[in-house]
């Protein structure tokens, strides 16, 4: 259970500024320094729509407890400039304990900014900067900061030595003297939540993001190829594969394009390597025809989307749910496969390294549904449990004239002959075929194939981990994906006002398990389905697969702006006393 972010236990802090001043530098060594503190965090960051230069914001929280979502509002808003901080003052909310620290010379205070409750205070930070040989005003940003929040100067100036170790000790001196500088006036600011660290042993925590725990997971899960284009935010996906492929006698192939890419690991799948790709929204509608193909010939693959804002390019630096009916509807025809879809950051890891035990073990193609937040974000997480599952496909080890790489078993599961084996050539394209594969248009062989690649999913045994449930209570809260953080939030928020409330966060999104959540709800007097999209996708989707109650209600709305759990938490209440 996510537990409640207070002041007492928690503090947040958003760095601004445009492009070149260092803002993402200076936040991320503030976000290292608060994990060898000891402390837990969540660093997000927002840009502008160029993906690279230009404005950025620095958004940091951190807590004695694991942090899974960003904070309602900011205790520490420092700038190092204002230029086009329009482009997220929406994502910055301020209050009225907030700090804001600015330059007074970066130029008049924005609109938001001078109405918003809290207290102002004008640090000359690049002037403090040019007195210093070499000086950068980011690193007395960094100083102010960690001071204002609690960090000991002994951890952050440690971490610098190490981080511009490459750049000379002139570099490391300007940058632990820009810091020292910043420290002094930082400790001066109004009071501000301190941080607080707890103990822990070396290896039980882990730095990492949705993506870096999603290829990870990948490759636990036995993936020894993957093909992909790069496209945001996916590309840290490959960039992690790369090496870590390397080391275990895989390979990483960067595509012309993302139809090449999922042609690519169907071939490797086909021969006998379990393969992935990993995409954004534009590039799973390009893949979609192939993982058709897929489907019909019954070669395992994965297909890592990380959604964004849509349609077509859309915002590729935001995040959005909105690839949910392409992903369950987008291949013509009756095309049966899975969706699966992290509920967390951490959950990254579980969710790739299951989507490839269940393209394996069933021979379909696995869609897993990460998105822009969860996978760009960093956390400050304990180290993921250590879980069995790994590939494991049915192959057909020897084989005869009675050998059928289509048969219709018990299970649905044929085994499948790797090129090579003796007496196992058969064909494998997106024809319909007989159970030999022979293409065929008979309607026998269409209606037993129809059945058998549908069933094989249907009647899969998933366990229990189609969804995570927490708490209980009459009034059910059903979400998906990333805002499943703030979902659980808002619900532990909610439960200190006496009120019982019940969390279903589904993972398994195709085939729904309609019976074990309609089992969910069977004592519910209030249902509210929250989601990410414009268009309130997932639950039209519930509606057409279960009977929900039929006062059922829909929380939704589009990116750029991700779902805080101050929202989830006032229409809770707001439902609740109705």
């Amino acid at each position: 259970m996510a537990p409640e972010i207070t002041r007492e236990n928690a503090v947040s802090v958003a760095l601004t500024g445009s492009g070149g001043a260092g803002v993402m530098t200076a936040g991320g060594l503030l976000f290292d320094a608060a994990a060898k503190f000891g402390c837990y965090g969540l660093q997000t960051r927002s840009v502008g729509p160029q993906i690279r230069g230009g404005e950025s914001a620095a958004l940091l929280s951190f807590s004695d407890r694991p942090v899974e979502t960003r904070s309602d509002c900011f205790d520490l808003l420092l700038a190092l400039d204002w230029n086009n901080f329009k482009s997220f003052s929406a994502e910055i909310a301020l209050g009225a304990g907030s700090v804001v620290v600015a330059d007074p010379k970066a130029g008049d205070f924005p609109d938001m900014v001078r109405e918003a409750p809290g207290t102002v205070v004008e640090i000359p930070v690049q002037e403090i900067a040019d007195e210093i040989s070499g000086g950068r005003a980011n690193m007395v940003a960094l100083g102010i900061a960690a001071a204002a929040i609690g960090l000991p100067y002994d951890v952050v100036g440690a971490l610098i030595g190490g981080k511009l170790a490459g750049k000379g000790e002139a570099a490391i001196a300007a940058s632990l003297a820009c810091v020292e500088a910043g420290y002094g006036h930082g400790s001066d600011l109004p009071d501000i939540p301190k941080v607080r660290g707890t103990e822990y042993a070396p290896g039980d925590r882990w730095l990492l993001t949705g993506n870096e725990a999603a290829a990870l997971g990948a490759v636990r899960g036995g993936v020894r190829f993957a093909a992909a284009y790069p496209i945001t935010p996916a590309t840290e996906i490959l960039e992690w594969l790369a090496p870590a492929l390397s080391k275990v006698g895989g390979k990483l192939l960067q595509a012309e394009d993302e139809l090449a890419s999922i042609n690519m690991v169907i071939g490797a799948s086909f021969g006998g390597v379990p393969s992935l790709t990993a995409t954004s929204g534009p590039g799973l509608a390009l893949m979609t025809e192939s993982i058709g193909l897929a489907t019909a010939s019954e070669v395992p693959v994965v297909v890592i989307d990380v959604m964004r804002g849509g349609p077509s390019t859309g915002i590729p630096t935001k995040s959005e749910q909105s690839d949910l009916n392409i992903a369950i509807y987008g291949l013509h025809g009756d095309a049966p496969h899975i969706v699966a879809a992290p509920i967390s950051l951490a959950d990254c890891l579980f969710t790739t390294q299951w989507a490839v035990h269940l393209a394996e073990a069933m021979q379909v193609p696995t869609i897993v549904l990460s998105d822009q937040f969860i996978g760009q974000a960093r956390m400050i997480v304990d180290r993921p449990a250590d879980i069995a599952f790994f590939a494991q496909r049915r192959r057909a080890e020897t084989c005869d004239a009675e050998t059928r790489r289509y048969a219709l078993t018990a299970d649905g599961i044929s085994p499948m002959p790797i090129p090579g084996t003796p007496g196992g050539q058969y064909t494998a394209d997106g024809l319909e075929h007989s159970p030999s594969g022979t293409p065929s248009s008979r309607a026998e062989d269409h209606l037993s194939q129809l059945a058998k690649r549908r069933d094989k999913i249907e009647d899969f045994d998933y366990g229990g981990h189609w969804a995570e449930i927490e708490g209980g209570g009459d009034f059910v809260v059903v979400t998906w994906g990333s805002t499943s953080a703030a979902v659980r939030e808002a619900a532990s928020r909610v439960r200190e006002h006496g009120i019982r409330v019940k969390t279903v966060a589904i993972r398994l999104l195709a085939p729904l398990n309609a019976d074990a959540l309609m089992a969910e709800l069977e004592d519910a007097t209030r249902v509210l389905v929250v989601e990410q999209t414009d268009g309130a996708q997932f639950y039209h989707y519930l509606r057409s697969r279960c009977h929900l109650p039929r006062d059922t209600l829909a929380m939704h709305h589009p990116g750029p702006l991700t779902l805080t759990p101050a929202e989830i938490e006032r229409e809770i209440l707001k439902e609740h006393r109705l």
